[in-house]
């Protein structure tokens, strides 16, 4: 059967070309002369070209759950100034004073259905939460590794033939990782497996213990004080859990709601802040502490499938711990209150299901296997996100621009021709997202990944700046990361009052999560912050 024109056009608008110099060919009649090689790859889809009406329909939805309130309020104003305002001054006063003379018991039972309306609106509302302060992990300075330091230590292990190597190194080079980022030790220092539960627990210990002492110092809150803990780890998931070890080390209450979540890949960080906040509704006058990390050293892959070798190259050692409250007496000291959470999960697609899938390989050695469709799919998750929270958060403008578009697309075009009509040939209007955001932290997955979401969301090199200096720097240290970016924004000052926070995550799933905070107060430089020592360096020229 051939291949429609329009479909081979779509596939190849999802391919890029890259010329990749090889060096001086060592050997062969080609020996002395330089050699080149076309790589082929998949780029993140154009996922603003195609927006689904339902995803669309489902953040209006959010939006008018509440709007209604703010519909019916000037309508039921308005007629009552109507019927005031055919009184005079006078016939006013002496209407009220009638009233309440001859018909006291009304004017009462009026007064208290308003009270108690009041009341129960007031306690019926959702508590707001705010974020009181965070902390992010620096590892110490002898776990630094360079790139070249990486492919060393990877040579000395002995785990690795020469093409494997060779392999990381190109990875490594195109990465957008910087020669500073952490690798744990039992990585460097181990000739054996270093899979192990041992060496896993220590650098859990180091990681999360280091984060919590921070906060916990930042706040001054104590560790008993916590009605809420939840811990997000996606490939190291011991017995007992990660939060029991918090709890046994911080010597927290007994009737603490713990949570432990694995195996939710490195959006899981925004999943953790959705399941505090529920909590945190459901018990009032609370503090809740999340806990985002990934063990680097229990998922390190000692074997030769390139599919996964590429996270040995990417992830790094990081860990970052938040502290939310729904306490008022906390709105004064808060930095930022939290507004939206968007969740998204494509699982229901096989394709989506395991393109991030931890495995044996032939060798049955456990590791981390990446599809080469990783880009498409979270395209496809990108665009069902962002499409249900455009509505919660664009301008009425950028809304109304963007669903008139997309409406005319869908009217318009002609559903059972071949060939598409001229309305849906014709490029629907992009929202501004910079509109609804004056701050960005997108999680640092790779480079290449980066630059697609910059391209696709038509963002500045200032929105992407968090995300590509915090790649540099720290690598992709999995859930924690978009915590990373918000620390740097805030080691340069530039989160100010009122500004909007967009956190987007994406991981094994798949899923794709969206988090906005809003900022409460100018935030000063920390006294304690991961980029403190290196920050006047930032940002480099990549």
């Amino acid at each position: 059967m051939p291949i429609p024109s329009s479909a081979m056009a779509s596939e190849r608008d999802l391919l890029s070309t890259e010329i990749v110099n090889r060096g001086i060919e060592s050997s062969g009649p080609n020996a002395g002369s330089l050699t080149f090689s076309v790589r082929v790859r998949r780029r993140l889809p154009d996922f603003l070209q195609s927006v689904n009406l339902k995803y669309v329909k489902l953040g209006y939805h959010h939006l008018i759950n509440h709007a209604i309130y703010l519909a019916t309020i000037p309508v039921l104003v308005l007629v009552f100034s109507a019927e005031v305002g055919s009184l005079s001054k006078e016939e006013l006063w002496k209407k009220l004073w009638d009233d309440a003379r001859y018909d006291l018991a009304t004017v009462l039972g009026f007064f208290g259905v308003f009270v108690f309306t009041l009341s129960v609106y007031f306690m019926s509302r959702p508590r707001s939460i705010y974020l009181v302060d965070f902390a992010c992990y620096r590892p110490h300075d002898d776990l630094k590794v360079s790139k070249d330091q990486f492919i060393e230590v990877a040579r000395k292990s002995g785990k690795f033939d020469e093409e494997s190597l060779e392999f990381q190194k190109r990875i490594l080079n195109s990465s957008g990782l910087g020669d500073e980022t952490y690798i744990p030790k039992s990585v460097i220092m181990s000739t054996e497996s270093t899979a192990t539960m041992k060496e896993g627990r220590a650098e859990a210990s180091a990681v999360m213990f280091g984060a919590l002492d921070e906060l916990f110092e930042k706040t001054r809150v104590r560790p008993k004080d916590i009605g809420v803990l939840v811990v997000n780890c996606s490939i190291f998931n011991p017995t007992p859990s990660l939060s029991a070890m918090i709890i046994n080390h911080y010597k927290m209450r007994g009737n603490i709601l713990s949570y432990n979540l694995g195996g939710m890949g490195c959006s899981a960080g925004i999943i953790a802040v959705d399941l505090a906040r529920d909590m945190l509704q459901a018990n009032p006058n609370n503090y809740a502490v999340v806990v985002s990390t990934e063990m680097v050293g229990y998922n390190w892959y000692p074997g030769s499938d390139r599919s996964m070798l590429i996270p040995n190259c990417f992830f790094r050692m990081g860990c970052s711990a938040v502290l939310l409250s729904n306490r008022r007496r906390d709105y004064h000291r808060a930095k930022y209150r939290l507004e939206h959470i968007v969740r998204t999960h494509k699982g229901a697609d096989d394709r989506s299901f395991r393109c991030v899938y931890q495995e044996e390989d032939e060798n049955r050695l456990k590791g981390l296997k990446i599809s080469k469709e990783l880009v498409e799919i979270g395209g496809d998750a990108l665009k069902t996100n962002i499409t249900t929270l455009g509505p919660l958060v664009l301008p009425f403008s950028e809304q109304l621009l963007f669903f008139a578009t997309l409406v005319s697309r869908h009217l318009f075009s002609s559903g059972g021709t071949s060939q598409p009509s001229l309305s849906s040939r014709k490029r629907p209007y992009i929202p501004d997202f910079k509109l609804a955001f004056e701050r960005f932290c997108i999680h640092a997955a790779s480079k290449t990944v980066l630059d697609e979401l910059q391209k696709n969301l038509e963002l500045s090199e200032e929105n992407m700046e968090a995300s590509r200096m915090t790649l540099h720097r720290f690598g992709n240290t999995s859930s924690s990361s978009i915590w990373y970016e918000l620390a740097y924004l805030e080691a340069k000052e530039k989160v100010k009052r009122g500004d909007r926070v967009w956190q987007l995550a994406f991981g094994s799933g798949f899923k794709c999560n969206s988090l906005v905070w809003r900022s409460m107060r100018r935030v000063r430089k920390p006294s304690r912050n991961p980029w403190l020592e290196c920050i006047e360096r930032y940002p480099v020229n990549l």
